[in-house]
């Protein structure tokens, strides 16, 4: 598939004129990653951004004693650290490729530029950016206001998504990825994962989760205890 064709997937540009699209394959770069790479580093230049076409990425930061948090984990499609970009500042936190990754760089000034030029991209762009404003702060809320059993049970009810009419799906990361991701340590998780199959919330079978009873966990995302 030709590069322009695969831009025109990516919701960023969904609905673009084809001369646009031309524009956008003009500035960008196609980079290629292998599992365990790093993009960029906490504190180095946001020069610009980066748009996934395979694999997967996280990004996350490191305490002083070198715990890591998992702040998000993007795939196919998305694309991460325009903010730090458009700000002209940069990078606040690590990128590095969960499995081998190919993306697509685009320049800053370049891009900075095309927009002026193209107010329907600037306007896709917006779009995207409030839904993942809203995603921050239900995760920042979860991390802080609920338990580790809550901020478990409103992943698994996320992944869910009711509207594709199946409760069961496959963890795509790790599950220590997941316990970073959650702002625990895996025996930790383990131990819940364990008390929530014995409860029969849940059925694990390696990464397949398969939600048994929906409403215990939404009670368990809402601030009910999991009983020991």
């Amino acid at each position: 598939m030709e590069l322009v064709d695969q831009i025109t997937e990516i919701p960023l540009f969904n609905g673009l004129p084809r001369e646009q699209v031309d524009k956008i394959g003009n500035i960008v770069v196609d980079k290629r990653y292998r599992k365990g790479q790093t993009l960029f580093s906490e504190g180095s230049k946001a020069n610009g951004f980066y748009i996934i076409i395979s694999g997967k990425i996280k990004v996350y930061k490191v305490s002083l004693d070198g715990k890591e948090q998992i702040l998000h984990i993007f795939a196919k499609g998305e694309f991460f650290g325009e903010v730090p970009m458009f700000a002209g500042g940069n990078y606040p936190a690590h990128a590095e490729t969960l499995e081998a990754s190919r993306v697509l760089f685009v320049p800053r000034d370049a891009f900075i530029e095309l927009l002026h030029g193209e107010p329907s991209l600037a306007l896709n762009m917006l779009g995207i950016l409030c839904q993942r404003l809203r995603r921050f702060t239900h995760l920042i809320e979860d991390l802080s206001l609920k338990e580790v059993p809550g901020r478990l049970a409103a992943y698994f009810l996320y992944l869910s998504n009711p509207e594709r009419g199946s409760d069961t799906f496959e963890l795509d990361i790790t599950k220590g990825q997941l316990a970073s991701f959650l702002g625990t340590i895996p025996e930790t998780l383990s131990r819940i994962l364990s008390r929530m199959s014995q409860q029969q919330f849940i059925q694990v079978e390696g990464r397949r989760i398969r939600l048994l009873d929906r409403q215990a966990l939404e009670n368990l995302a809402a601030g009910e205890k999991l009983l020991s």
